[in-house]
């Protein structure tokens, strides 16, 4: 177990945002949050570097067909 000192206002406001039970949720939830920001932000690394070939129109079509 780890004991952290965390603003109470911080916490209630993210409580009260996310609706979620308890501290330890938002705090998870947090967590997760910040590991998927910088996941994206790592993949801008990317833009520009990567050639996509392919049909997007033909592939746009195949998504419906199924429905």
């Amino acid at each position: 177990m780890t004991t952290f000192v965390i603003d109470n206002q911080l916490i209630s406001e993210a409580l009260e945002v996310t609706g979620l039970k308890t501290e330890q949720d938002v705090i998870e939830l947090g967590l997760k949050t910040l590991i998927s920001l910088k996941k994206q932000e790592q993949i801008k690394q990317f833009k520009g570097k990567l050639r996509w070939e392919g049909n997007l129109d033909e592939m746009r079509l195949d998504s419906f067909s199924g429905f």
